[in-house]
């Protein structure tokens, strides 16, 4: 189940996160350009046994990571918030029913049930998964290693304010910071405001604008508010 969790701009918790097994000392961000050399170490193990085996070959593992990475990627994520940023009409649509609106783009997301929640002068959003890291690849590619840490699935719903002035992102202290919950049934994306001085610009143009931190919430167009 998803949930938008409460932050220090004073939201209701509606769990702890000893419910999800975390651990009170998780308090060191990892940049986002690190990457934790355990995480790879056991991607790399694992992958070694499956080629081992048989159960896999490079050359689907090759695919893969190209699938992701040239045809998928987040330039999907992008291409939506770009059309959103262009007819308001589809941008309702995206923020009523994601799932029914991204039915007008050329790929699909599969099962996964799609929130887009949409930041705006006054509230910023940020997207987790405080159990694992379910994300939404189809429309944001690969996950970056930094979403995947213990330290940001722990830190980012206790003290976002922090975690997000990590990545350079400072939020003045009126607008509201909303952390949302990802899982296995429901998957989050951040409509991003649309940047100042881009009113002339196509949706190619203004998709190019558009990062995948910024669709996860670390990140806002433009500059910081």
């Amino acid at each position: 189940m998803s949930r938008d969790h409460s932050n220090e701009d004073g939201h209701d918790h509606v769990h702890s996160h000893e419910e999800h097994g975390h651990s009170g000392d998780e308090h060191n961000h990892a940049h986002p350009e690190d990457a934790p050399d355990e995480l790879k170490s056991r991607t790399r193990a694992l992958q070694s046994l499956l080629l081992e085996k048989g159960l896999i070959s490079t050359e689907a593992v090759d695919e893969v990571l190209r699938l992701f990475e040239e045809e998928v990627g987040p330039m999907n994520g992008a291409r939506v918030v770009a059309r959103a940023w262009s007819d308001p009409d589809f941008e309702g649509r995206l923020l009523d029913d994601a799932n029914e609106a991204l039915s007008e783009f050329d790929f699909a997301i599969g099962k996964q049930h799609l929130e887009v929640v949409e930041n705006t002068p006054t509230v910023h959003n940020t997207v987790v998964c405080t159990l694992c890291s379910c994300y939404p690849w189809s429309i944001l590619g690969l996950p970056p290693t930094w979403y995947k840490s213990p330290q940001y699935r722990s830190r980012i719903v206790r003290e976002p304010r922090a975690v997000l002035s990590e990545f350079g992102l400072e939020l003045n202290p009126e607008i509201e910071v909303r952390t949302w919950d990802s899982s296995s049934e429901v998957r989050y994306m951040v409509l991003p405001q649309r940047p100042p001085g881009t009113e002339g610009l196509n949706e190619e143009k203004l998709a190019s604008l558009v990062t995948r931190n910024a669709m996860i919430g670390v990140e806002r167009l433009g500059g910081n508010p």
